[in-house]
């Protein structure tokens, strides 16, 4: 079965996991889904992650979900550019998340980053998930 959605597949995943003090969750491949952890690592929301290869071809990642006096770090992580309805900002209207306290993270022409790095680049694009 073919997902609609692989992007918002993979944070439901990490929503769910935390939601069971998991400390790993896996997830299917894709590049856009590990520069999406890339982001999420350097802003300190996961651990880290790593590829893993399976016979047939088939990788997958496994992401390690990080903790802080045993509460999830991420309380909030949500999908906002749907397949159904695409959210596009320019670089004067990225949204802030919870005042700073949180990311955005935006797929632009120069890669997938955080709303703060995008803001240090001047450059806008598709708002693809907000983590706080």
């Amino acid at each position: 079965m073919a997902l609609s959605d692989p992007l918002g597949d993979m944070l439901t995943r990490i929503r769910n996991a935390q939601l069971r003090r998991k400390n790993k969750v896996s997830s299917p491949n894709s590049k856009l889904r590990a520069h999406v952890l890339d982001v999420l690592a350097k802003e300190g929301y996961i651990r880290g992650y790593t590829a893993v290869e399976y016979e047939g071809g088939k990788s997958e990642l496994e992401i390690e979900l990080k903790y802080f006096d045993g509460e999830p770090v991420i309380r909030t992580i949500e999908r906002v550019s749907k397949p159904g309805r695409r959210v596009y900002s320019s670089v004067k209207n990225i949204p802030h998340v919870s005042n700073g306290l949180g990311v955005s993270i935006i797929s632009t022409p120069r890669g997938v980053m955080s709303d703060h790095q995008a803001r240090e680049e001047n450059v806008g694009g598709e708002v693809l998930c907000r983590v706080f």
